[in-house]
């Protein structure tokens, strides 16, 4: 079928609209007409060349909710009309990671950029019969996407998709940062840096799961302000701000964890990080940083004789078969904040304003909505 779509041509150049052809679901696929996709700043490293795409164009998106309207053979537990969201972490169940729990770094996530599909190894999106990328093997940005049954989380139907469409990466993300990898106990003091998608929801949960500092760290004074309505009890501009005033706060014992979920992570704040981070503390790393960045600052005496970690995170440490569902209920309880989170809705012809809207840190959360005249 022929749709729309919000391509990438090349590197520094803003989305384009344009029309692609997409293909019929295969083995192990479905097809997805989207409500809604979420803008998120990942996107935006395949523009600045920050995440290596090996060809353009790409179609863009990687946060997603809809409804099956085709199935492939051999899809098991999926029909048509099922409501979905779209994991932007594939999850097989059987690869060595799935079979250790680990389905937030299924093997399957190797093709994250490359657009080749699971089931053969073609692309499902084309352009003048030319090869499409699409990010994270989803594409979002397009009213419709095929894409297999590992990238996809069937959903209750009370859910509105507009905001289930949050969970297939930030929401789940910045959570997980918190409350799963993060392991945070009540009593604990949580910093976060960088008060975006992600960042936000990392506040959430640290709130959720009983910290009793909750610090948030951002320039925009806007963020800060909403930082706190999200369960935040200090906001600080910068991280020398927030250093200054930590130990008397914590009467000397500094952060349990301190989660950097800026929109790029540089190789300076790690050792800032830790400089926050108390004796046994942790440093979770969820923010992206550029792929050929090798470098970072730390101060190995400190790291040792003070037993801190730097750990790693995606997809906040666990599994999308897991995680979604459990934060939709959240959400259903009123524990967990969705609605709250968007900022601003836009039509996907104006992708390009969404994203400059987030650069110039107006928004929290920018939502593309598909209507009537996108399908």
């Amino acid at each position: 079928m022929k749709t729309k779509a919000a391509i990438l041509t090349g590197l520094h150049t803003d989305w384009k609209i344009d029309e692609i052809d997409l293909g019929d679901p295969v083995a192990g696929e479905v097809q997805v007409k989207l409500a809604a996709s979420g803008l998120c700043h990942s996107d935006a490293h395949i523009v600045d060349g920050s995440s290596p795409i090996p060809i353009f164009p790409v179609v863009g998106g990687h946060e997603g909710a809809g409804v099956i309207t085709k199935v492939g053979p051999g899809v098991s537990g999926l029909e048509e009309g099922d409501h979905v969201v779209l994991a932007f972490i594939p999850a097989c169940g059987t690869c060595p990671s799935c079979a250790k729990g680990l389905q937030n770094i299924c093997d399957l996530g190797a093709g994250l950029l490359t657009g080749q599909a699971i089931s053969d190894g073609t692309f499902r999106v084309t352009k003048d019969g030319a090869p499409v990328v699409q990010m994270c093997l989803l594409g979002t940005f397009a009213p419709y996407v095929t894409v297999h049954q590992a990238s996809v989380v069937k959903i209750e139907k009370d859910i509105p998709l507009d905001k289930a469409a949050l969970l297939g990466c930030g929401v789940s993300t910045g959570w997980g940062s918190a409350v799963d990898i993060g392991n945070t106990r009540p009593g604990d003091t949580v910093v976060i840096a960088g008060i975006g998608g992600v960042g936000i929801n990392s506040v959430q949960g640290a709130a959720y799961a009983g910290a009793r500092h909750v610090i948030a760290i951002d320039p925009v004074e806007d963020k800060r302000k909403i930082a706190l309505d999200f369960g935040a009890t200090h906001t600080y501009a910068t991280f020398e701000e927030a250093t200054a005033e930590l130990g008397d706060l914590t009467w000397g014992a500094m952060a349990n964890t301190v989660i950097l979920t800026m929109g790029v992570v540089r190789g300076e704040f790690i050792q800032q990080a830790l400089t926050m981070t108390g004796k046994g503390g942790q440093v979770i790393v969820t923010a992206m940083g550029p792929y050929d960045q090798v470098d970072a600052h730390l101060n190995l005496f400190e790291l040792t004789l003070l037993q801190k970690r730097v750990q790693g995170a995606i997809f906040g440490g666990v599994g999308p078969r897991t995680q979604i569902p459990k934060l939709l209920n959240l959400y259903r309880s009123g524990a967990l904040k969705l609605d709250e989170l968007v900022t601003t809705t836009y039509k996907l012809e104006d992708i390009n304003q969404g994203y400059r809207d987030m650069a110039d840190g107006k928004n929290l959360r920018g939502v593309v909505i598909y209507g009537d005249d996108d399908y």
